[in-house]
């Protein structure tokens, strides 16, 4: 009965441990979100109204009517989905053909290449930004055009092409999840392929991916919000007034666009208040991260089935 007594009470012990913990993390993440909220429905009268603290005095909408109109929302809203959605199909694509290469065919420097990968995920993303952005600046196709090198900067070209090559934004991490679940496939499956007359990409396509689905939804969720979330790579590469004038009117790149936009704001409108900048700065983030809570919400239940299967947290 006492060694009964001692594990109920470890297992109570660990549940209490566990609700803490979450509540911890809850609050950590949590807190700033409803500080945002309350203070984009937050007049600059209550700002400066020491008994008000969470809850406005008089709620107002007038923040996300002035964000709205600055960010140039829905039109940036579409396009920023449709490059992120892009990137993040490819990216699928080429990290998990790559992530097929490594897991199922050997060959010299097949583990150099796969540490190489990992290698890029410790590897800072400041310590790239000149290379990256001269070679998109004078981009000569591997030499064949050394003459007369392209100009991509301010386009979407280069999203694509680094998302074509596995190379693009925490592709590593996508790699290294996608050969981790080929690797845990049973090879029967391509033998019996083999066998009935399929070739390498039949194989991969028609009987490896089906059965890859839930690494494949990991990937293109991490690189949809990666992307949507992205600020060093859109600021390198559409910079200066390419990126302020043509991209603002086009393109929503999160943070980066309700930058420019909230320098707009000033600059037009006048306003020398921080503190009301502050309130539609807030209304602004919370129509940028929108998306994704919607994103999420529809997702959650294949994401976590998506994790459990690959193994990410094991």
């Amino acid at each position: 009965m006492s060694s009964l007594k001692r594990v109920r009470a470890g297992t109570v012990f660990m549940v209490l441990a566990r609700t803490v913990l979450l509540i911890g993390i809850s609050y950590v993440i949590l807190v700033p979100v409803f500080l945002r909220i309350s203070q984009s429905i937050m007049p600059v009268q209550d700002l400066y109204d020491q008994s008000v603290r969470w809850i406005p005095r008089k709620p107002t909408l007038d923040h996300y009517r002035m964000a709205l109109t600055h960010m140039k929302y829905f039109t940036a809203l579409s396009n920023s989905v449709l490059l992120a959605l892009t990137v993040s199909v490819i990216q699928v694509i080429s990290c998990a053909m790559i992530g097929y290469g490594l897991a199922r065919f050997y060959f010299p420097g097949n583990g150099l290449i796969f540490a190489m990968t990992i290698f890029t995920l410790v590897v800072p993303p400041k310590i790239i930004v000149v290379p990256t952005y001269l070679n998109f600046r004078f981009f000569n196709l591997l030499g064949l055009l050394k003459d007369n090198p392209i100009n991509l900067v301010g386009s979407y070209w280069p999203f694509v092409l680094l998302a074509l090559t596995g190379s693009g934004f925490r592709c590593g991490l996508y790699i290294f999840v996608m050969r981790q679940f080929f690797r845990g496939m049973p090879r029967e499956l391509e033998e019996a392929a083999y066998i009935d007359g399929a070739g390498l990409l039949s194989t991969f396509t028609r009987v490896m991916l089906p059965g890859a689905v839930p690494g494949m939804i990991v990937v293109f969720l991490f690189s949809f919000v990666w992307q949507w979330n992205d600020y060093q790579y859109i600021t390198m590469l559409m910079p200066g007034k390419t990126f302020l004038t043509y991209m603002l009117d086009q393109l929503l790149p999160t943070m980066a666009n309700y930058i420019g936009a909230t320098d707009q704001l000033t600059a037009s409108a006048g306003f020398a208040d921080n503190h009301y900048l502050s309130l539609v700065n807030s209304a602004g983030m919370l129509l940028m991260i929108c998306p994704l809570l919607l994103l999420y919400a529809f997702t959650q239940r294949y994401f976590v089935e998506s994790i459990e299967r690959t193994g990410l947290i094991g």
